[in-house]
């Protein structure tokens, strides 16, 4: 084996071109060799090519000229200094690995955000929540990132608060720790976040969007433990579905269907049948998303989540300084600009 632990890792790793006078072609002429020297790595599935990261420069893109900016690898190794040690000296790493979640891609501005504890049916362990907030820290300061989904798996979303972790917590850790205060710190996520689920509730609650599968179910069982929910789940349900309807589902920790929470106004929509559909969906929600100007789409978070927030005169009066002050922005003229003019707009987030 080429290592001896069992514990191995996956590295995504960036090789940048770097951007001196005739640096591409030189990158270019080398690419083959290296392709040829690693070979035996990529046949093994410790190195995986990922192909080239090419520029987004219009004016590049208008003469069909791609030009390369850099290579993507993910390496298998059971530390980033063995991930390193298998490739070439001048590649850094963009992130490091996470143990309960997973982060990908699958649209260029959008960042997929995957729970991944399935056993205890992801769970939300305070490890798990650490990871969490960090992979959304990071999308939200990527400006290339213009949409977040959060999805979990087939069976389950998120389970709700890990019993096994907290079942012998003590009042005075629970209260000095601020047990469950970092829950919080997604909805400060300035981009926003869609849920793509077959369950769960409070975690849901927090996202900005959420599309559900025909199989979700939604509920706050925490009744049935002896205790209340204790991740917003009592104030946010309220302020969606009414205190009659919050006060059923707490009070008899009664479970709720998709399309319970769909004609209720917990979920957008229920997406169509079919293994990974709601992903699709979100995603294809998200692309949408990144077409607009990132500028009023996270003014327009910011204005809809003022509206639980403030009186209605308060809340017209913060969205009337909002949409006057995106008149400051290239990207209203550019909107307003294209309308007028019967084009696409080409927005620059600025």
């Amino acid at each position: 084996m080429l290592f001896s632990s069992a514990t191995i890792n996956r590295f995504f790793v960036y090789a940048p071109d770097k951007k001196e006078v005739g640096t591409h072609a030189k990158r270019y002429a080398v690419r083959p060799q290296h392709l040829t020297e690693i070979q035996p790595r990529i046949d093994s599935g410790v190195v995986q090519v990922g192909g080239l990261v090419v520029s987004s420069d219009q004016t590049e893109a208008a003469k069909g000229q791609k030009q390369a900016e850099g290579s993507l690898l993910i390496i298998k190794a059971e530390t980033i200094d063995q991930a390193r040690a298998l490739v070439e000296g001048d590649v850094y790493y963009t992130s490091g690995v996470y143990n309960y979640i997973l982060t990908t891609r699958p649209e260029p501005a959008i960042t997929l955000i995957t729970l991944n504890r399935p056993k205890a049916l992801n769970a939300l362990s305070s490890p798990l929540f650490a990871e969490l907030n960090q992979a959304l820290r990071d999308a939200d300061a990527d400006p290339s990132v213009s949409a977040i989904v959060l999805t979990g798996s087939e069976r389950a979303f998120a389970a709700g608060a890990d019993i096994k972790e907290m079942k012998d917590i003590q009042f005075a850790d629970a209260y000095k720790n601020r047990f469950l205060e970092d829950w919080a710190e997604m909805t400060r996520i300035r981009k926003p976040i869609i849920a793509a689920l077959g369950g769960g509730c409070e975690l849901a609650l927090m996202c900005d969007i959420i599309l559900a599968s025909p199989t979700a179910k939604f509920g706050q069982p925490e009744i049935n433990l002896g205790t209340i929910p204790g991740g917003g789940g009592s104030q946010r349900l309220a302020r969606i579905v009414g205190k009659s309807r919050t006060m059923e589902m707490v009070l008899t920790g009664r479970m709720i269907s998709a399309q319970e929470a769909s004609e209720w106004g917990i979920v957008s929509r229920v997406v169509a049948e079919g293994e990974g559909e709601v992903v699709k969906e979100a995603i294809a929600v998200g692309k949408v998303i990144a077409s607009k100007s990132q500028i009023s789409i996270q003014a327009a978070k910011e204005v809809c989540n003022a509206a639980y927030e403030l009186t209605l005169a308060e809340g017209l009066r913060f969205e009337r300084r909002i949409f006057h002050g995106l008149f400051a922005t290239k990207d209203q003229k550019e909107g307003m600009g294209a309308f007028a003019q019967k084009r696409t707009p080409q927005f620059t987030n600025e």
